[in-house]
């Protein structure tokens, strides 16, 4: 009366199978070298050319307010 009851586990399971003609394509495909590659890498900036596109910009806006 005051147990909880048990409840039945829940598994996220996919099944897979082997595919004899897709494997055959992969096997292909590694050998040759054809694999999917980004076309953009991320380049990260360096913070000294932030700092500098920032501090003209703040330096513009002084500029064309007429407190510089």
């Amino acid at each position: 009366m005051f147990m909880k009851k048990p409840r039945h586990r829940v598994f996220d399971y996919t099944p897979r199978h082997y595919d004899p003609v897709n494997d055959e394509k992969e096997k292909k495909k590694k050998r040759i070298g054809l694999t999917r590659q980004r076309k953009f890498k991320s380049r990260r900036q360096s913070p000294i050319i932030l700092f500098a596109i920032i501090a003209l910009v703040i330096y513009l806006v002084l500029k064309l307010s007429g407190k510089l």
